[in-house]
């Protein structure tokens, strides 16, 4: 079966068209395969399944010599249910929904014929994707999404629902944006939604026949149907278009606010293997076994998917097309990526972005779930030059520590971790990513514990925030989680009046603040904005809305945290020299300046990427103490456009000085203001007196000035002393200079020479005269030089 041609170009499915319906599968090794057609959705038990599927419409299909099964239906069709009979060669009999269905029953219990077009809502066809030039001008926002509009206060009309990103114009009790407006405000380029194809683990019914909010909750990654939309976000699970029409609602309305959509796909396993969408098809074939002939494991849930085969490969390029094509979806997150061949993964990117839209994003996890037997895995650096970025734990590593226990990063409260830092705020380009679009910078996700309860239990302050300990969604004492959330103190210590002073929540905006201002794609998980807490839950898919659930009331209460997130992607967003593409881009513009003491400072020079801006300087402090760094020298005034309290593209101050004071646990942005000359320059002279009056070629080599550091010449007066005059930024305390002939052709002194600047003072002159025991003198008065 692995040589297998032709029929990988075939479409399978059920082919609607008013006058007549076709339908055809793959089942190579089936002795016969019916088509079943049904009036109805059948008759579901109390656990919400169908388990007969007798009684239908039988029609016989026939097989081409490739295991192609086909028929083709007369009449329309549309809204009729439809199963595939298999008939094996041991006898067995039984039924399975079409792996391309495109609609179903609740829980996925019955393939559906429908005509695609009416569930089209109003507008569809006008439908366009907001632009994206390049990759790096992403900002990713990872989003479940019932959590989006579940709790009570968001306000919605539409809780849990696809409807919700729907509802425009809601404001909380102080006036501020939440749900659709929220996301909007935000700035964020990319709504990154956990999987929303159709999952097993929710009952798509509960609740339902009683106008009830469902119980149940997960994240959804356990397959049903991979081409149909999760009816449990749907208003009618019941209704096969429903669920279609109102994720086509949920799309267009993000695209109406300038705002793509990235599906996350879980092609790397199915969440049961005898029953799952593929083995009564075509037994053993879409599995990857081991040596020993067993299902391997690399998935960590007991099977993985054979993407190196060609009808598997096939497949997923298939459904990643019906939902690039179908629903608008402009991206796809890869789930345990390194499970996916690199073939695969190079030729969805290829045919996707050259017959699709050449904008669309791909990413991933590098990693798997355990041990596999896949010797292409698409791993770290398997990436490279391939048009696709994966996810960077060594950066991520970095800025937190460790994932779910008290290990600290750069951001936590380790010392030794710049350099790290560092090698991911420059897209990783020297450590595995050829360019900065291949690297998804992050701190954290779904998975782990999120940013707020990582920095609580670094603090140690998982008992005074009564932090809860969960299994799988339950309190070990059998409690209410909804009553244990309400009595946990998970902002202890933030004072409402001065959000912005505690130190975990410095040290939350110190780590995306890294990420937001680092090359490469940034992404941030919901509620980060918002200090989002689920109280200590450290795996929370199915913890239920106590844990998951978004507070929106949590945006009035921590508004400037909200505030900084907001100018931080807006800076981000207005200057192209955080989203440079290339390589050679970064080794060319960026340079770093600092990266010791917990301090990491660098610079974007030259109009960057041809940004506005001729010189930016990105200072980070680690240090739970200010810090004074040095800035590059210029003659132009600096101005301050993000620092410890606010972010943004507008300037807060000014600095004529030629250092920086940078409060503890912050960041702070510069820019070179060309418009404006430093004022209260001190004016240095140095005047030079040689013996052999031969001044040609001497010159001073200054540092530390603030101003303009480097070679100064002398000019010769008719005293027969040389003089050169140079300026130090206010505030300068010293600067360092040599005399020296040429480039270092010869020099006066042995050692470098400091001269002090007293306070107050706006000219400063000295006198050197030739010869090793001579020194600078003030007016020949003492020795100003150490």
């Amino acid at each position: 079966m692995d040589m297998i041609k032709s029929c990988t170009s075939l479409k399978l499915g059920a082919i609607y068209r008013r006058e007549g319906t076709a339908f055809l599968v793959w089942a190579p090794d089936a002795v016969h395969v019916s088509l079943a057609l049904y009036e109805g959705a059948g008759e579901y038990d109390p656990q919400g399944f169908v388990t007969d599927h007798e009684g239908g419409t039988l029609y016989g299909m026939d097989r081409n010599d490739e295991g192609v099964w086909s028929t083709k239906v007369n009449g329309d069709l549309h809204g009729t249910y439809y199963m595939f009979k298999i008939e094996s060669t041991d006898g067995t009999v039984r039924y399975a929904v079409d792996p391309y269905a495109t609609a179903v029953s609740a829980n996925g219990s019955r393939g559906a014929v429908i005509d695609l077009a009416k569930s089209n809502p109003p507008g569809w066809e006008l439908d366009v994707r907001p632009e994206l030039l390049k990759p790096t001008d992403s900002v990713l926002y990872e989003l479940h999404v019932r959590d989006f509009s579940i709790h009570a206060d968001s306000g919605m009309k539409y809780r849990g629902k696809y409807k919700a990103f729907t509802e425009g114009g809601l404001r909380d009790m102080g006036g501020n944006a939440v749900g659709l407006d929220h996301l909007e405000e935000l700035g964020v380029t990319h709504v990154h939604l956990l999987p929303i194809f159709d999952f097993r683990t929710v009952n798509e019914l509960d609740g339902y026949a009683t106008g009830h909010l469902s119980r149940e909750y997960n994240w959804g990654y356990d397959p049903q149907n991979y081409n149909v939309p999760e009816g449990s976000y749907a208003t009618d699970p019941t209704d096969p278009a429903s669920r279609i029409r109102e994720l086509k609602e949920m799309v267009l309305a993000l695209h109406s606010r300038g705002i793509r959509v990235v599906m996350d796909v879980v092609y790397n396993h199915t969440y049961t293997v005898d029953d799952g969408p593929f083995e009564r098809l075509a037994p053993g074939y879409f599995y990857r076994k081991d040596v020993s002939g067993a299902l391997s494991n690399g998935s960590g849930v007991g099977n993985e998917l054979a993407t190196e085969k060609p009808m598997v490969r096939k497949y997923i390029k298939d459904s990643l097309r019906y939902w690039a094509e179908e629903f608008h979806i402009d991206g796809f997150r890869f789930d345990l990526m390194a499970l996916i061949d690199t073939t695969t993964m190079r030729e969805i990117v290829s045919e996707l972005r050259h017959e699709v839209d050449n904008s669309l994003l791909f990413y991933g996890e590098p990693w798997t779930g355990g041990m596999s037997p896949l010797t292409e895995q698409t791993v770290k650096g398997s990436q490279r030059d391939q048009g696709f970025a994966v996810f960077n734990d060594h950066f991520r590593h970095a800025i937190k520590g460790d994932n779910d226990g008290r290990g600290r990063g750069f951001a936590t409260g380790e010392p030794w971790y710049e350099g790290a830092v560092v090698e991911g705020m420059m897209g990783s380009i020297h450590d595995f990513a050829l360019h900065p679009s291949e690297t998804v910078n992050y701190v954290t996700v779904h998975d782990n514990l999120n940013l707020w309860d990582k920095i609580l239990i670094a603090e140690g302050m998982e008992q005074q925030a009564g932090l809860l300990h969960l299994m799988d969604g339950k309190l070990p004492d059998g409690g209410d989680v909804w009553q244990a959330t309400a009595a946990s103190n998970p902002y202890a210590g933030v004072s409402d009046e001065d959000v912005m002073r505690a130190v975990p929540v410095r040290r939350s905006l110190l780590a995306n603040g890294i990420v937001l201002l680092s090359q490469g794609i940034p992404l941030l998980h919901a509620g980060d904005e918002l200090l989002r807490t689920k109280f200590g839950d450290h795996n929370s898919y199915r913890s239920g809305d106590a844990i998951n659930a978004i507070r929106w009331s949590n945006k009035q209460r921590f508004r400037p945290v909200f505030d900084y997130y907001k100018g931080l992607i807006a800076l981000r967003k207005a200057h192209p020299a955080f989203r440079m593409t290339t390589r050679e881009e970064i080794e060319e513009y960026m340079e770093v300046l600092r990266s010791s003491d917990r301090i990491i400072a660098y610079r974007l020079m030259n109009s960057a990427a041809g940004d506005s801006w001729s010189q930016i300087v990105v200072v980070v402090n680690g240090n739970e103490h200010e810090m004074t760094v040095d800035l590059p020298p210029t003659l132009y005034r600096w101005n301050i456009v993000v620092n410890e309290q606010h972010a943004g593209t507008e300037t807060i101050e000014t600095s004529d000085q030629g250092a920086v004071t940078v409060p503890g646990l912050s960041l702070m942005v510069l820019y070179e203001d060309r418009t404006e000359m430093k004022k209260g320059l001190v004016t240095v002279e140095v005047e030079y007196e040689r013996r052999d009056q031969a001044y040609d070629g001497w010159n001073v080599w200054v540092w530390g000035t603030g101003v303009q550091d480097g070679s100064v010449l002398f000019t010769q007066g008719s005293s027969g002393k040389a003089r050169v005059v140079f300026h130090v930024a206010s505030g300068t305390k010293r600067v360092g200079c040599i005399v020296r002939l040429n480039d270092w052709e010869d020099r006066e002194g042995e050692n470098d020479w400091f001269i002090d600047i007293p306070p107050d003072e706006v000219e400063v002159r000295f006198s050197l005269r030739s010869g090793k025991d001579e020194g600078f003198n003030k007016k020949g008065q003492r020795d100003m030089a150490s």
